[in-house]
């Protein structure tokens, strides 16, 4: 069995983890000095956010550098420090992957709109004229073409105006990135997160989108006509000759098109990030929509009977660019339960958990009452576009920030009840939530029923019992609006999930003897057959045929 299957990923958003020089942005030798902290909480594998030289316009995901270190976060021999302090850890490094767009400062960028004849202009979608060559959108909004007066060009960007576009056509390009890889893998590092991977093809001609209204040329590039042949190639010429690992940033994916990359046979990536389950509040991010708790059930189900025993899913609630799990699927009023049972219904599904940092802790979304509070780059891009093209009032585009802005997740980690939560005696880049003063990793370490101690045990017994990485999974009672049950069996073992997603008392009729069965895992000490408000409860045995054996 590949290591990324057993493993358990912590995300850390570097920026927001830990200062150790006083700037008030986190860095380096902050998440060195927390290393201890992960390995007690049992993660295998942690995947660093962009640490690259950057302008920063998008926190990191604008690229200048690829093979240099942003000197907010450190400098080279700090990231060969922590690979080394991790891997004494036995904790695996995961670097994010860029290779979409790079920064409009990288060099290449440069060269390509200063020189008409330079190889980089074919490194980029460039074309002369004011003109728009297509009706292409924005993923943050607007058109998806800038114009360069100085040099009367235009120039492609699916995301920010700072974010050009790389044109993969190019071999040249794609010997370049290859290069890049080699150079980290070469160092140690374990694998890569791939950001928007499925988008990496366009095809030669950019015609006119007839979609109506949201993003416009999607139908061209996402799964694009070559993007097999590229990933093809990169496994070929350099995953395969590294122990590592990839996990694709795959947008607008269904499972079928999620199985072209990820069969078994296949393995152009080891797993995706899918986003079915990050759409059932909303019809497209910030077209919000009343939360039903038997849709996030359905959508993760629905990819665990499509990927199972075909290939292999990331299981995750939240990331750099989603609110706070508990804040968005769980209930404030029911904290400690609504947080823990969610954990219980997703990471015991069947795939590689991966955890933000804060989640562990039942972190919450900010506090931002004002769009100067706010830092994303998205975030403020929308509002313009909702004040003037939608021409919706500041009070609901409040709203749809509050609740969905990127800038929920990114807020100061919360270390501790002192000075901006114990991350950095310095002012923050963005403020801290004042709830650090409750919702901390002190607190949670010091009390034995907290978040963190029920994640801790989470992670325990996935190293217990291989039916919780390998077993087959079997949902019951699909149409229920608050029961998720679900079976997982491998072998001799069987394993059943069973948790009250609602705030009244559940009774149900059970299709399994549980008086068989040996609790492993409850967030709640009623143990009695009526599931308490957002009690979940984790079931375990062995089958006859091995009793008698």
């Amino acid at each position: 069995m590949r290591w990324y299957k057993s493993s358990v990923i912590y995300q850390i958003y570097p920026r927001s983890f830990q200062d150790s020089n006083h700037d008030g942005i986190g860095d380096l030798p902050g998440i060195i000095s927390r290393l201890d902290y992960l390995q007690h909480l049992g993660v295998t594998a942690i995947w660093l956010s962009p640490i690259y030289a950057s302008p920063l316009y998008d926190n990191g995901y604008d690229i200048a550098d690829y093979c240099a270190i942003h000197p907010d976060y450190g400098t080279m021999a700090d990231f060969q420090k922590l690979l080394a302090e991790a891997h004494r850890r036995q904790i695996k490094i995961i670097m994010d992957l860029v290779i979409n767009h790079t920064s409009s400062e990288h060099s290449w960028f440069k060269q390509a709109i200063s020189d008409e004849k330079s190889p980089y202009r074919d490194y980029y979608f460039i074309r002369s004229g004011k003109k728009k060559p297509n009706n292409w959108t924005s993923f943050f909004g607007g058109s998806a073409w800038t114009y360069l007066p100085n040099e009367n060009l235009s120039y492609l960007h699916l995301f920010a105006p700072e974010q050009p576009d790389l044109n993969w056509e190019n071999p040249q390009l794609r010997m370049e990135i290859k290069n890049i890889l080699r150079f980290w893998l070469d160092m140690g590092v374990d694998g890569f997160r791939c950001d928007v991977i499925n988008l990496l093809s366009k095809p030669k001609k950019l015609r006119n989108s007839r979609r109506f209204l949201v993003l416009k040329g999607a139908e061209y590039y996402i799964n694009g006509p070559k993007i097999h042949e590229y990933l093809q190639e990169l496994k070929r010429d350099v995953f395969n000759q590294y122990d590592m690992m990839t996990v694709g940033e795959c947008v607008f994916i269904t499972p079928a098109k999620a199985l072209e990359y990820i069969e078994e046979g296949v393995d152009e990536l080891n797993m995706v990030f899918q986003f079915d389950h990050m759409a059932v509040d909303n019809y497209f991010k910030w077209f919000l929509r009343p939360f039903k708790p038997y849709r996030l059930k359905l959508a993760l189900a629905k990819w665990q009977d499509a990927i199972n025993g075909r290939g292999w899913n990331s299981l995750y609630l939240e990331n750099h660019d989603q609110p706070r799990s508990v804040s968005r699927f769980g209930n404030l009023d029911y904290y400690y339960a609504s947080a823990t049972m969610l954990a219980t219904l997703v990471f015991f599904q069947q795939g590689t958990p991966f955890i933000y940092q804060g989640q562990e802790i039942g972190m919450t979304n900010a506090h931002f009452t004002s769009l100067n509070q706010y830092r994303d780059v998205e975030t403020k891009r929308i509002y313009q576009i909702g004040r003037t093209q939608l021409k919706l009032s500041h009070k609901r585009m409040m709203h749809k920030i509050k609740y969905m802005s990127r800038d929920n997740a990114r807020t100061p980690m919360q270390w501790d009840d002192s000075k901006h939560g114990g991350f950095s005696d310095a002012n923050p880049w963005i403020e801290a939530n004042p709830n650090f003063v409750t919702i901390n990793v002190k607190d949670n370490l010091a009390n034995e029923h907290s978040i963190f101690h029920y994640y801790q045990k989470l992670i325990a017994l996935r190293k217990t019992y291989s039916v919780i990485i390998e077993g087959d999974f079997k949902l019951h009672y699909p149409k229920h609006r608050a029961l998720v049950y679900y079976e997982r069996c491998f072998q001799d073992q069987q394993l059943i999930v069973l948790c009250n997603y609602s705030t009244k008392p559940l009774s149900f009729k059970p299709l399994h003897d549980f008086s068989e069965f040996t609790v492993i895992l409850d967030n709640d000490d009623n143990k009695g057959p009526v599931l308490q408000a957002y009690q979940a409860r984790v079931l375990f045995r062995r089958t006859a045929d091995d009793k008698h054996s």
